[in-house]
């Protein structure tokens, strides 16, 4: 079988489908010219290397010789890698969603040969999906200009003009109401909000402990520790090699969609890390640790950065690479110690998944740490010679600034400097690779960088990666490759309202340009931004930077009680908003343990979203906070400082720690 058009393509979503008999075109000018040379309509499918419906769809479907003569014979087929080009994919959900009331992938979209949608739909099965591909031609054929108006309307009515209600920035009213209509949706029970399928609430999360260390309610608290143990003890926890599943399918955490993706892991290592500093909570720092540990070990790539995602499916079979019966067990374990870990994992004769196979839980501590720490390595180790599931390896560039904000962050708190060499290799790769001149691209594969434009989600993680990078590093390179982006947020992506748009201006025009203040499975590239301009305004003193932090933080105040599962990184940037955010400034010799011990205080102590560099109080190293920062009788000090105005320095770590209080 000859490959398609997309045996070049740089993702390996698109190239999964390149020895398809569908005769695949990427995306781009060239395809569309296609259709209006055949006068026939598009097909776009639009999916991810990781996502199990679409290898099902791709199986059934796009594999099947008499399916593919039909989308050849009538269509001219386009296949996307949303996680290449989220704006094609932002702005075609949203006519799927409009026209069907639900969205998903793999998403299926017919359009005219100008890319406007006239029909849309997710996961079809084959049958279903023949006879709409008959009923489409039949359709263009014998109804064109109805069809064609069709599309028309769908594009007027998703691309006319909306505005935000005007709101101002967030107050404390608006953060205590957030918390009470959270806690209206919370489930008691089992953690977590709303029913099944659950996601994990990652950037709740570090909302709700921030709130909590501001204001002293323990209600976020007590829920944001209830949640982080249900899901660290449940099947959506890779009990063995660490790390978090997609979501669980179920209210209890019990099955879960057996994909691994990057954002969700290094969002989650991160929220653990801020529980552990809030609580001294062991389980949270134990998952903490194992979920990096295990992004180290699985997802990062030769060139130092990290992977998108671990595939749902191996040898055919969802999970297939992570469940077990306790036959399996006592195969690899032998009776007495099979039945053993039958009992603590909830493996059952029955089965908690299909075919009688259960997902490994840890419900309870085990009595014996010892025969559990030799069980789990034996177990480790035959699940290592299993058909592993497939890695999509391209490096996302925003996926990759959360990965290096937990890395580095949990690095220096858990005193972990592997960790933070991780975070700065991989940012290395950032910088080298996807920027130049203040823009970013979006991917790279194998070292080299894909053709996708940044979006804004892209400039906004990457910054704020970067930030925290050098809150533990002191490295100023790292403040300014974020200060360039966020420029290039201010002057590309601005929506002339207080907001962005998640496109820059020069970006390639679609029949809408997507904008969209709400979180998803990762932050929203709007607030994103605002917390990267809210923290370099607090190392730089930039006005502007700062204005812009506050104008884009409005739509908090909108979301609050109506919204607040889909604001959460909004919520957490508010909150350090009302906390300054302070800034921070550790002067003193790099090899000073003074300096460390100031410095880790700081880190340890200081409100989530604090603005922290470190210098040697002889040079400012092109961070403004640090200019005019001495030490203090030649001893190293740290600056507590809140719009560039500061305290008395203090020189131990016990005197910074009260004034942190």
């Amino acid at each position: 079988m000859s490959a398609n058009r997309l045996a070049d393509a740089t993702s390996p979503y698109l190239l999964q489908h390149a020895q398809n008999p569908v005769h695949w075109w990427p995306w781009g000018e060239e395809a569309f010219a296609e259709a209006r040379r055949r006068q026939v309509p598009v097909l776009l499918s639009v999916g991810y290397a990781a996502c199990h419906w679409c290898h099902v769809m791709a199986h059934e479907s796009f594999e099947d010789e008499p399916t593919a003569d039909l989308m050849n014979a009538g269509f001219v087929n386009i296949k996307v890698d949303r996680e290449e080009r989220p704006d094609v994919d932002a702005v075609y959900m949203e006519a799927t969603q409009a026209m069907t009331g639900h969205g998903g992938w793999p998403m299926t979209v017919f359009t005219t040969p100008d890319g406007a949608p006239f029909y849309c739909g997710t996961y079809f099965p084959r049958e279903h999906f023949q006879r709409i591909l008959l009923g489409v031609s039949r359709a263009w054929e014998q109804e064109r200009e109805g069809v064609v108006e069709q599309g028309r309307r769908v594009v007027e009515a998703l691309s006319a003009p909306r505005s935000l209600p005007k709101a101002a920035p967030p107050g404390p009213e608006v953060l205590d109401a957030a918390v009470a209509a959270l806690a209206r949706d919370y489930d008691a029970v089992n953690g977590g909000y709303g029913g099944a399928p659950k996601f994990p609430p990652s950037m709740l999360q570090s909302f709700l402990l921030a709130h909590h260390a501001r204001t002293g309610d323990r209600r976020g608290l007590d829920a944001a520790g209830h949640t982080a143990e249900a899901m660290a003890r449940g099947g959506m926890y890779d009990q063995l090699g660490g790390g978090f599943a997609r979501y669980a399918v179920d209210a209890a955490w019990v099955v879960p969609h057996f994909e691994k993706m990057l954002y969700d892991n290094a969002l989650l290592a991160r929220a653990y890390t801020r529980l552990w500093r809030t609580t001294g909570d062991e389980l949270a720092r134990r998952v903490a640790c194992e979920t990096l540990d295990w992004m180290v070990a699985d997802l990062r790539t030769a060139e130092g950065g990290f992977a998108s995602a671990l595939d749902a499916d191996s040898e055919g079979e969802e999970g297939r690479y992570y469940v077990w019966t306790p036959e399996q067990l006592s195969a690899v374990l032998g009776d007495d110690d099979g039945r053993w870990a039958a009992g603590l994992y909830g493996v059952t004769p029955g089965g908690t998944f299909e075919h009688g196979t259960s997902v490994l839980q840890l419900r309870t501590d085990p009595d014996d740490t010892e025969r559990h720490a030799r069980v789990r390595a034996a177990l480790l180790a035959a699940r290592a010679r299993r058909v592993r599931p497939e890695r999509d390896d391209k490096v996302v560039a925003a996926w990759n600034g959360l990965a290096i904000a937990a890395l580095a962050e949990a690095g220096a708190l858990f005193d972990r400097p592997d960790l933070v060499e991780h975070a700065t290799t991989a940012a290395r790769l950032l910088r080298d690779v996807h920027m130049r001149d203040g823009r970013i691209l979006r991917t790279s594969r194998d070292g080299a960088a894909g053709g996708s434009a940044g979006v804004l989600e892209d400039y906004g993680d990457v910054a704020e990666g970067l930030l925290a990078l050098h809150a533990v590093t002191g490295e100023p390179e790292w403040v300014a490759a974020a200060g360039g982006l966020l420029d290039t947020v201010l002057d590309r992506f601005a929506d002339g309202e207080g907001g962005f748009y998640d496109t820059a201006d020069d970006a390639e025009t679609l029949f809408n340009r997507p904008r969209d203040p709400t979180d998803n499975a990762t932050p929203s590239g709007w607030f994103a931004a605002a917390g990267a301009l809210l923290t370099y305004a607090g190392l730089t003193g930039s006005a502007r930077h700062r204005q812009a932090a506050e104008a884009a933080l409005a739509p908090v105040s909108l979301l609050a009680e109506r919204a607040a599962r889909f604001a959460g990184w909004g919520l957490a940037v508010a909150e350090t908003l009302l906390s300054g955010p302070l800034e921070i400034a550790v002067v003193g010799p790099d090899d000073d343990p003074r300096t460390r011990g100031l410095h880790r205080t700081a880190l340890l102590h200081a409100p989530f979203g604090t603005a922290v560099t470190r210098g040697d109080g002889t040079d400012d190293r092109g961070i403004p906070l640090l200019a005019d920062r001495p030490l203090v009788d030649g001893a190293p000090a740290a600056y507590v400082c809140q719009g560039f105005t500061c305290d008395l320095p203090v020189t131990t770590p016990e005197r910074l720690r009260e004034r942190l209080r």
